[in-house]
Formats: C-alpha cells, sequence, structure tokens
C-alpha cells in the first residue's frame, strides 16, 4: 500500500511538471503571433524593431534563453546576443564559458584539459544579417530561436544539453532596416528589388565584413569581444546570401588556397562541418549544395576567416535567394556549369555538387528553410562532438604554444622608439581587441643583440593565438593559382596581403632567441601616455607632422580658434600661436593623444603660413559606394569638416565654399552615368554628366583642389583633360594583375604634400593604378626632332611604385615590367587649382595609416593662398 502510494505521488509529480512544462510552452511565443506572418513569407520583412518585439517575449518566457547587449550600432541601436541551452546549463553559463577560455587559451595541462573537456558544454555562435541585403537569415532567426527553446525532440535535448549557443541575432541593425524600408517603399514597383542608392552600413557598407582585425566600427569591436576576449566558441558561423547562380547554397568545404598559419585542425573541422551539413541536406532531399567554389581559406579579415587563426572553426554558408520577392528558373534553361572561372557541373557528376537543383519556383521561405537546416546541422554536430571540439581547441592552442623556437617566434618586439608613436598603440589595440596576450617593458633590455629601453611592447609566442599575430606582422606570400597553366590567374578571395606593420608603417622586430625582459602585462587596451607640454613657450609650440594624432589636436585647435601655422622651412612641423586659452588646450590634447608640444619661444624666422580648418566636400554617387563610406568615416575621425556632395549639389550648388572635393575610388561610368533611366525610382539615376563635370572643372581653375583615389583619378584625367596617363590602363589581368597587396612606394619629402611622411610607405594596391605624365613627343619616322622644347607640364611628383623590389606583401603579376618606377601620387596644376591623383587608396578599409598624411597633407595645402600654376615640388 505504501508503495502503491509512493507511485502514485511520483506519477502526479510527473504530470504535474509535465503540466508546468505545458504550460511555459504554451506561453513561449511563436514569431508569427508577434510579426503576423511566417518567417520567410513572401513579400514580407520583419525590421529590427519587430524582431526586438519577438525577443524580448521570448527571453521574458523562456528559462533556456538569455538575451544580453554586448554593444551598439554605429547609430546607437543596441546589439543583442541571445545565449540558448538547457535550464541546468543557463543556471551555470560562468562555468561554461571559463571552461571555454581556459581551453582556448591553452595555460593549462593536457590532465585538466581532459577533465574540464569531459565536463564542458561546446559554444557554438551562429550570426545573421552583417551584409543587411542578405535579408532572410535575420528572417530565419527567431524561428530557430524559438525551435531550440520550446522543441522536445531527441535531437534538440541533446543540443540544448550538450552545447551553449551564442545566437547574434542581428549583426547590422542599422542596415536591416534600411534594406526592409527601401524594400517595402518600393514594393509592387518595378524596382521591388532593387538594392537601395545608400551604404546599409552607415560608414563601409558590405565591407563591415571586412573589418575584422582592424575593428574599426563598433560592431567589430563588440563581436570580437565576445569571440577573442568572453566565450572563445569553437564554431563561428557566419551566414550569408550569395549563392552561385542556378544553386541553393554553398556550404565548404572551401576552395584553395588555405593560410599555412592555419593548424590543420582547424581546416578538418571547418569540412567536418561542411559534410554535417551536406548529409543532412541529402537526407531531407534539399538540393543544389555545392561546395569548393571561390571562397577560401587564405585571406584574414573577415568573420569567419579571423576564427580560424584563433583554432576556431570559421564556417561560411551563402544561400540562394536574397529578397522576399519569388523567382522562377526555368528547368530548360539549366546551364551545364555553375560558378565563375573554378566551376562544377550540373549533371550529377561532380563530387561537391552530387545532387544539383533543377529549377522551378524559388520563394524566400527556401532561403530560411536551407539557413535553418544548416545550423541545426552545425549545432548537431557540435552536440554530438562536443568533447572532441572542446579537446582539439586545446590541443591547437598547445601546439601553437610549444612551436616556440621552432616554427614560432619567441616574440615579437615593438620598441617604444616609433616614427607614429600613436600608430604603434592602435597596432596594439587591434591585437587586444582580438585577444592576443601583450606585455609592456618596464626596464630596458637585450634582443637579438639590440638594446631597447623601457615602455615597448612585447608580444611573446608561447600563446595560443600566435598564428593571428604571425599571420598580420609578416609578409603573406600567396600562392600563384592558374585556371590551368599557362592560363589566366586564379583571382584570391578577397586581399592576397594585409601585413599590418607595413600598412601603419610601424616598426615591428621578430625574435626567434629567447631573451629576458621585466615587463607587466596590458590588460583591457594600451593608452597613449601622457605626452609632454613645454612649460616655457614665449611665443607658443610646435608639433611633429609625423603623428596622425596630431591631425586630431591641429583640427581641434582650428575649431576653437586657436592660430595653427605651417612653415616652409620646416614643413614637418606645425606651429601654434599661444594665445588666451592654448595652454590649457594643449594640455588636454597631450594627455588624450600622448603628443609632444616643443616650446617655441620666438616667431620662426622663415616664412610661415596660417591654416585654416579645410571644408571638405565628398562627393557620392546614387551607386551606393564603399570607398565613399570610408573617406567620410577617415574624415570624422579626424575633425574634418565634411558635406555630402551628390550630382545635382556639383551641379548646381556653389563649390567655391569648399577648399577641397574628394571623388573616392568609383568607375568612371558610375560617376558620369549612375544608374541607367529605367533601372531605379528616377531620382536615384543620372550621374555628374556633362554639367557636373564642367562645374568640377570650373571649380579647378578657380583656385579648388580636387582630390581623386584610385579608380576616380581616371575620371579626373580623361574629363578635365590631364596631362596624365593611367600606364594601368588596358592591360588584362594575364598581362599585369596585382588583385589586392602591398607594393613599395618611395615618398618625395621634400613635397609639401608629403609633410611627416616616411621615405618608404607599402600602398594598397587592389587592382589599382600607376601613371605617367604626358609630354610632346620629339620623335617621328624612327628619328629624334631637335626643334625647341614644348614647356613642361605644371605636374608635381609625390610618390612613385618603387623601381625594384615592389611586392612587400601578397601577389602580383609583371609589376617590375609595368609598374616600377611609375608615379603612384601626382598633383597636376590647373590655372589657380589643381588635381590630386592618387594611383591607389590611401585610407583603404582604415588599414594603411602610413598612407594616410598624404591626404591630410592635401587638404590643409588647399586652404593655402592660390598661384596659377604653381608648384610646390617638382615636376617628373
Amino acid at each position: 500500500m505504501k508503495q502503491l502510494t509512493t507511485l502514485n505521488q511520483a506519477i502526479f509529480l510527473l504530470l504535474t511538471v509535465l503540466g508546468l512544462t505545458s504550460t511555459v510552452l504554451a506561453q513561449v511565443p511563436k514569431p508569427v503571433d508577434v510579426f503576423g506572418f511566417e518567417p520567410g513569407a513572401d513579400y514580407k520583412l520583419a525590421k529590427y524593431n519587430l524582431l526586438m518585439d519577438y525577443y524580448q517575449r521570448l527571453d521574458k518566457a523562456s528559462n533556456r534563453v538569455k538575451m544580453v547587449q554586448i554593444g551598439k550600432s554605429v547609430l546607437g541601436k543596441p546589439l543583442m546576443l541571445l545565449m540558448v541551452s538547457s535550464e541546468a546549463n543557463m543556471k551555470q553559463l560562468d562555468k561554461w564559458r571559463s571552461i571555454s577560455e581556459q581551453l582556448s587559451r591553452a595555460k593549462i595541462d593536457a590532465k585538466q584539459a581532459r577533465t574540464l573537456a569531459e565536463t564542458g558544454k561546446a559554444v557554438v555562435w551562429i550570426d545573421v544579417g552583417l551584409h543587411a541585403s542578405e535579408v532572410a537569415a535575420a528572417q530565419m532567426m527567431p524561428e530557430l530561436a524559438y525551435r531550440m527553446a520550446t522543441e522536445e525532440s531527441t535531437e534538440m535535448k541533446k543540443i540544448r544539453d550538450q552545447v551553449v549557443a551564442l545566437l547574434m541575432i542581428e549583426m547590422n541593425p542599422d542596415g536591416l532596416n534600411i534594406v526592409a524600408d527601401w524594400y517595402n517603399g518600393n514594393l509592387g514597383t518595378p524596382y521591388e528589388t532593387t538594392s537601395p542608392p545608400w551604404l546599409y552600413h552607415h560608414y563601409v557598407g558590405h565591407d563591415n565584413n571586412r573589418d575584422w582585425f582592424t575593428n574599426n566600427m563598433p560592431e567589430t569591436k563588440a563581436v570580437s569581444e565576445v569571440l577573442y576576449n568572453q566565450w572563445y566558441p569553437q564554431i563561428v558561423y557566419n551566414q550569408h546570401q550569395t549563392s552561385p547562380a542556378w544553386t541553393r547554397i554553398f556550404i565548404p568545404p572551401f576552395a584553395n588556397p588555405v593560410n599555412p598559419h592555419i593548424h590543420p585542425g582547424v581546416t578538418s573541422g571547418v569540412n567536418m562541418v561542411g559534410s554535417a551539413m551536406a548529409s543532412r541536406f541529402a537526407m531531407k532531399k534539399m538540393p543544389g549544395v555545392v561546395s569548393q567554389l571561390r571562397f577560401s581559406m587564405w585571406w584574414n579579415g573577415g568573420m569567419r576567416t579571423v576564427p580560424y587563426f584563433h583554432n576556431q572553426i570559421g564556417i561560411l554558408t551563402e544561400t540562394a535567394h536574397a529578397t522576399p520577392s519569388p523567382r522562377f528558373y526555368p528547368p530548360d534553361s539549366l546551364p551545364k556549369t555553375v560558378g565563375v572561372g573554378v566551376t562544377a557541373a550540373t549533371d550529377g557528376t561532380e563530387i561537391f555538387y552530387a545532387n544539383p537543383w533543377k529549377g522551378g519556383e524559388s520563394h524566400f521561405r527556401d532561403a530560411v528553410n536551407y539557413m535553418e537546416e544548416a545550423s541545426m546541422a552545425t549545432l548537431v554536430l557540435a552536440a554530438d562532438k562536443r568533447e572532441e571540439f572542446l579537446y582539439n581547441i586545446y590541443q591547437m592552442g598547445r601546439d601553437a604554444i610549444e612551436a616556440v623556437g621552432k616554427t614560432k617566434p619567441y616574440a615579437y618586439v615593438i620598441p617604444a622608439d616609433q616614427w607614429d608613436k600613436g600608430e604603434a598603440i592602435n597596432l596594439i589595440n587591434m591585437l587586444r581587441q582580438s585577444g592576443v596576450e601583450v606585455n609592456k617593458a618596464t626596464q630596458p633590455f637585450q634582443a637579438n643583440n639590440i638594446s631597447y629601453p623601457a615602455g615597448g611592447y612585447i608580444i611573446y609566442g608561447a600563446q595560443a593565438f600566435i598564428p593571428y599575430v604571425m599571420d598580420l606582422m609578416e609578409k603573406q606570400v600567396h600562392p600563384n593559382q592558374r585556371l590551368y597553366p599557362g592560363g589566366p590567374p586564379i583571382p584570391p578571395y578577397d586581399l592576397a596581403g594585409w601585413t599590418l606593420p607595413m600598412q601603419m608603417g610601424v616598426k615591428v622586430n621578430r625574435v626567434d632567441a629567447g631573451f629576458a625582459a621585466t615587463t607587466s602585462p596590458v590588460t583591457g587596451m594600451a593608452a597613449a601616455e601622457t605626452g609632454e607640454v613645454a612649460t616655457s613657450a614665449g611665443y607658443g609650440y610646435q608639433l611633429s607632422r609625423k603623428e596622425n594624432a596630431s591631425v586630431m589636436a591641429v583640427n581641434q585647435l582650428l575649431s576653437q580658434g586657436e592660430s595653427v601655422f605651417i612653415g616652409s622651412a620646416d614643413a614637418n612641423s606645425f606651429f601654434i600661436q599661444k594665445g588666451a586659452n592654448t595652454e590649457s588646450s594643449v594640455k588636454k590634447l597631450a594627455a588624450e593623444l600622448g603628443l609632444r608640444f616643443t616650446a617655441l619661444d620666438s616667431k620662426p624666422a622663415s616664412g610661415i603660413t596660417p591654416l585654416k580648418l579645410p571644408k571638405v566636400g565628398l562627393y557620392k554617387s546614387w551607386v551606393a559606394n564603399m570607398d565613399e563610406g570610408w573617406t567620410r568615416w577617415f574624415l570624422e575621425s579626424y575633425g574634418f569638416p565634411v558635406d555630402t556632395l551628390h550630382d545635382a549639389d556639383i551641379a548646381k550648388k556653389d563649390l567655391s565654399a569648399y577648399s577641397a572635393i574628394i571623388i573616392p575610388d568609383q568607375s568612371v561610368k558610375e560617376i558620369l552615368n549612375g544608374h541607367t533611366p529605367n533601372t531605379m525610382p528616377a531620382q536615384y539615376t543620372g550621374g555628374l554628366g556633362l554639367g557636373g563635370t564642367l562645374a568640377l572643372s570650373q571649380y579647378v581653375n578657380n583656385g579648388g583642389m580636387l582630390v581623386t583615389f584610385d579608380e576616380a583619378s581616371d575620371f579626373a584625367i580623361e574629363l578635365l583633360g590631364l596631362p596624365v596617363k593611367n600606364v594601368t590602363d588596358g592591360l588584362s589581368n594575364q598581362q599585369f594583375y596585382i588583385p589586392g597587396s602591398l607594393i613599395r612606394t618611395t615618398i618625395d619629402t621634400r613635397n609639401a604634400l608629403a609633410a611627416g611622411m616616411q621615405p618608404e610607405v607599402a600602398a594598397a594596391f587592389s587592382n589599382s593604378r600607376a601613371f605617367d605624365i604626358v609630354r610632346q613627343r620629339r620623335e617621328g619616322e624612327g628619328g629624334k626632332e631637335t626643334i625647341k622644347a614644348a614647356p613642361e607640364p605644371t605636374v608635381e611628383l609625390i610618390a612613385s611604385y618603387a623601381k625594384k623590389d615592389l611586392l612587400m606583401s601578397g601577389w602580383a603579376l609583371n609589376e617590375d615590367k609595368y609598374i616600377a618606377g611609375k608615379a603612384a601620387v601626382l598633383r597636376a596644376h590647373q590655372n589657380k587649382g589643381s588635381v590630386v591623383l592618387f594611383g591607389f587608396r590611401p585610407q583603404f578599409r582604415g588599414q594603411p595609416r602610413a598612407t594616410y598624411k598624404l591626404i591630410f597633407n592635401a587638404l590643409y595645402e588647399s586652404t593655402l593662398p592660390k598661384t596659377a600654376g604653381s608648384t610646390t615640388g617638382k615636376s617628373e
């Protein structure tokens, strides 16, 4: 009888628990309950506020979910991370986070690591919405989160028990709203599937996936903090939506090459996740799954590639159908192959395209389904191989640490003595943001028979993330891949070379042998040491132009009404005349920026010219342009007043208000013609046209300065009739090709536009340009003429590509033949004004800090008095 009572009580308790569970699940809202439509419904997009509404309700309703804010977007929207696991796991999140950190950092012994791997939980990151035009993932995530929180299948229970999922529910909330507003505003018109005529990230658009080692954007900083300083996931899954035409989804394995700094365990782990996805799609009869096209494992700097160098398995998928509008693919139009360059056959004979999609109806929901199943495949694999993934990340970290003195350096030393000390601090903080351990020397020390003073930084090789450090510090040597022997080159996915010390002009010394140094660890971010301010400055202060931060200081002083000058005898200094509030201002700037203001007892004997704060006009085409966004970010970061100038503004506005106008890198066709009529709403079609071009010509002739970057320089040359030729024009990729590398560039430091520059820098050359100055020909019919020479073109040479050893990092084809010794930066004078032509992008993605000053100097020069046809350096 007592046993029966106990049994009844157990049954009652079980029913009660089941009843409570059912009640809780009944209270958890489905996405459709909040949206009013199913995720992935045709013609429907949930905006960020609607998504947030749903996630807040889910967070409140389920004890398997916790939502936290990790930062803010560039426009101030919250960046939210959703953590999902079992109820028991959610009560011990810090325990699982700590285990993940200890295994990733690999400072413990193998026995401890094995114990932690046995008890820990796999940590899997899945993000959506980085590229806001790829809209399906953000719509899919609420459904995935709901399933993970409520589904009681054996599969899902195991996922919750064995995995802590970090769901980044929207990487670019600003962009989601931009794209959704554009789509909804054009729904039912011929333009409903067009892209907005402006960037879907306020500054960098699509390049928000090109910012993952410089961490310039707030979104990148926030996510990097979670990945590399807090949670250390074993798998990082980054979802995208640019599948090759006539496929449904691209999944790993990736294309060649693989970066040699990546542990082979990462590569095999990537392939394992890709195989799990492929198997799940095959069993669920979901065709069109392709691999090994285009996307490689070489480049560092993307959301899914930076994890590789942290021993994390980085996953990229690219899913088809990036619009809520349905499409139809006529089955009788199925191409024989898919892909560009490297292709896969569509007849079912390809290993990595074994089940081709044959066409037919395509709907937005299809994309949601493929993304959801790819996410589930990743989570199931992580649950099944939880212990293996946890121990493997430890083992890869130990392998890196134990390779010190063999294939890995003992340390990198960043000396205190730098051309630009501020950029050395910036380099340190880029590494710190990505979890790299850095120490500061508190006493003088010796390494490699070099004496170093205190104050420098040491990055020891005995750390799990040393592959990441090596990849950023050392030159890249990209393989020379061809479609077939002697055939056209296979372009690298994105860049071939990116070495940061080269780009930033920072001196870094590799040390292979051990040495002793007294150091203290850098915690958080490194701060610039408070600069010096002269205590007795009769006339004022002198400030070096070598530091990029000096420009921030000068622009603040100018905006406050202080008197700042540049000199002719000492072009590498700013001169600041002392006023009533100058001393307090420079002390504040010295403390914030680490600058040194030396005493200027009397007015310089040689001529000095007063500076004005430049007012910059930045051309912005209705063809959304990432280089325009990067330029705007760059100018605003350094305190330059900047106005956006659209096509109509250029044609109709009084341009004399601007000391300089910048046209960022963009094709001549897009600048001149913009969107073709009837391809976009009428107000966003057309370009500068004849009227805008004439207005720019008059602006220059009347004394204005036009600054053009990279491809925009072709526009200036052709439309303004400059005596300059782009020597790369018309060359095929088989003749000359530099798809994204660092090219050795020499600077004429005598030129005013080169003030503060190092004599040699790395130019970020990405399908860029080189120039010749056009002179009168004095040859004909094989003979040379002895007639009187025509006047020399009034063109100044500011920078030129080196005459030998051009390639500093990356890959290049026939660079010596076509651009060696050619001009890289010129200033062409026209009447009272001038055009500064950059053959490359000196602010490319915010990375080449060593070439920033070429822009600063041009902008400051634009405020100085104009003289018709004058030059400030030699012509070539």
